[in-house]
């Protein structure tokens, strides 16, 4: 029993050292997370691309673009209204996502990304962390 105790002890202390030795550093770890999400890999890929690009003018750190997994949709329609309950079609969505984060972002970058002209049909949400 006094074995199992000591073992949570340290695991409840392992994440305080860790954030102190961040402090004593002096970083201020600031994190911008950009997820984008779309219906075409494609165009998502370009506008990730062009962010992407945008950031590294202005001499961000970035991590990514992180592709996660895709989500499919999928809707089962009847062929017919009355008689032919057998005969069914099927349709899918996909929306393919990715995530791009920047370490320690400075004015000038989130300036330049709020400036950004995305194609439409790619949708962006910007959290700081």
């Amino acid at each position: 029993m006094p074995e199992k105790t000591a073992i949570k002890k340290n695991t409840k202390t392992a994440p305080k050292i860790k954030a102190t030795k961040a402090a004593a550093k002096g970083e201020a770890s600031s994190i911008l997370r950009i997820r984008v999400r779309a219906y075409d890999s494609k165009i998502l890929d370009a506008s990730v691309k062009q962010i992407i690009e945008t950031a590294l003018r202005h001499d961000a750190k970035i991590v990514g673009p992180v592709p996660l997994p895709t989500e499919i949709k999928k809707y089962t329609v009847n062929r017919a209204s009355f008689v032919y309950k057998n005969a069914r079609e099927q349709f899918e969505m996909r929306i393919h996502r990715r995530l791009i984060d920047i370490i320690n972002p400075n004015a000038k970058v989130i300036e330049a990304l709020t400036n950004i002209s995305l194609p439409s049909g790619v949708n962006i949400d910007v959290k700081m962390i």
